[in-house]
């Protein structure tokens, strides 16, 4: 996945894990962040909530 694609996906996606899950922040970093990912590569995702980052909230994202 290269980064815009990413930041597409993660856009288009906010909305439904802020009313879900409380999710205030979404921030890509590493190797998609810098566009560099190869097909072996993660996509990492910073996530903020609205209130503790509990299991629920973790895992639902």
């Amino acid at each position: 996945m290269n980064r815009q694609s990413a930041i597409d996906q993660l856009t288009r996606s906010k909305a439904e894990l802020q009313r879900r899950f409380g999710v205030t922040r979404l921030s890509l970093f590493g190797s998609t962040a810098r566009d560099a990912a190869t097909d072996k590569s993660d996509v990492d995702i910073l996530v903020a909530f609205d209130g503790p980052a509990t299991s629920k909230r973790y895992f639902g994202v």
